[in-house]
């Protein structure tokens, strides 16, 4: 998420995708995105995405460890 805000910043500024992915690598090293990533994302800003937070994926919803929910359980294992 880090290095998306960096990447989005450096669009804003006018800065090449090459440019925006050298500079995360000197400031990242081996953790730096790839090249190819940056250019996607300079690629969808371009094509207006302004929001840089992640789209919600399917999976287990975030509500799945309510206090109820944990509740149920630690009562399920001890009448096991």
């Amino acid at each position: 998420m880090e290095q998306l805000a960096n990447i989005k910043f450096c669009f804003k500024l006018g800065k090449t995708a090459t440019e925006t992915h050298e500079m995360l690598v000197k400031l990242y090293g081996v953790d730096a995105v790839s090249k190819k990533c940056v250019f996607e994302w300079f690629k969808l800003f371009r094509d207006v995405k302004e929001d840089v937070r992640v789209e919600p994926r399917s999976g287990r919803p975030p509500t799945s460890t309510t206090p109820d929910n944990i509740e149920r359980v630690r009562r399920m294992l001890a009448d096991d």
